[in-house]
């Protein structure tokens, strides 16, 4: 039998990428001691892989399909096929961001003023190279935890970090000197796997139904009952992907309404709605929006 193999990443994006499967119509189960996930498909395996390494799982064909970030494949330097960006929020137009951050009363003020200075990250193979290509010799070393901590404590002169507002280093008296890379989640692919035709196949089907989750996040479905008068104006405050749906009921007199909205307008929304002449509105949640 044909099997794709996915990578799931263990760590922070795993509820969430599990919770994405769920809602674009797979079921993952597995228990804490597992690394090999159930899925309700028999034509997928899964495997639990940390995201900063499955670029390279990918990449050599131990697994055909993964998520990860895309600065983990920039660490890895992984050839791998660029199949869709997943962004998990979709009411939210920041990205994570790499930065080079010091303590608050440091003199570093630019990149250069890390001349023969110690800089910590997880991110040591890009970091390394960041530095090399604008020929600022820096001593960059891997950090297994706490990173923020060692440049508090002055163990380091700098640490490259990532986040995504800066309120936990703002927090910490630590200030932001520049920015190295944004990053996002990435669907990625194996090479061999995506020149296979019914492997391709099955990777179009994960990532049409993935991304329509992902689409569907945030918003909600609406439908309501509207007398022909009244038509014009319930419409013009309607929000729609192309425009509503409207259809004829078994009374000449009235029309059916659908369309699609953000969920968090929806609170304002169905008053003025309700004001505008539309009867009987009903809200319903969405998994999918293709």
């Amino acid at each position: 039998m044909n099997n794709l193999r996915i990578g799931i990443p263990k760590g922070s994006l795993e509820n969430s990428t599990v919770d994405l499967f769920k809602r674009a119509g797979w079921r993952i189960t597995y228990d804490s001691r597992s690394y090999f996930p159930d899925i309700d498909d028999d034509e997928i395996s899964c495997t639990l892989v940390r995201a900063q390494e499955m670029s390279r799982y990918v990449e050599d064909g131990t697994i055909d399909l993964g998520l990860t970030g895309l600065d983990w494949i920039t660490e890895n330097e992984s050839d791998v096929v660029f199949v869709q960006d997943l962004i998990y929020s979709k009411n939210s137009t920041r990205q994570a961001r790499w930065v080079l951050v010091v303590r608050e009363d440091s003199s570093v003020r630019t990149i250069e003023d890390l001349e023969g200075k110690k800089i910590s990250t997880e991110l040591v193979s890009f970091t390394k190279r960041y530095f090399a290509e604008r020929k600022i010799n820096v001593h960059v070393e891997f950090s297994w935890g706490a990173t923020e901590a060692k440049v508090v404590d002055g163990l380091v002169d700098a640490i490259v970090e990532v986040t995504e507002t800066g309120s936990t280093l703002r927090a910490n008296k630590l200030k932001i000197v520049h920015e190295l890379m944004r990053t996002n989640t990435k669907l990625i692919a194996n090479r061999d796997a995506w020149k296979d035709d019914w492997k391709k196949k099955k990777i179009e089907q994960v990532r049409v139904l993935l991304n329509g989750s992902l689409e569907a996040m945030g918003k909600v479905g609406l439908k309501m009952n509207v007398a022909r008068e009244n038509i014009a104006a319930v419409v013009a405050l309607l929000p729609s992907l192309k425009a509503p749906t409207i259809s004829h009921l078994y009374s000449g007199e009235w029309l059916a309404i659908e369309t699609v909205a953000d969920s968090g307008m929806v609170r304002e929304l169905i008053p003025r709605l309700k004001e505008a002449g539309a009867e009987g509105i009903i809200e319903y949640p969405l998994n999918k929006v293709i």
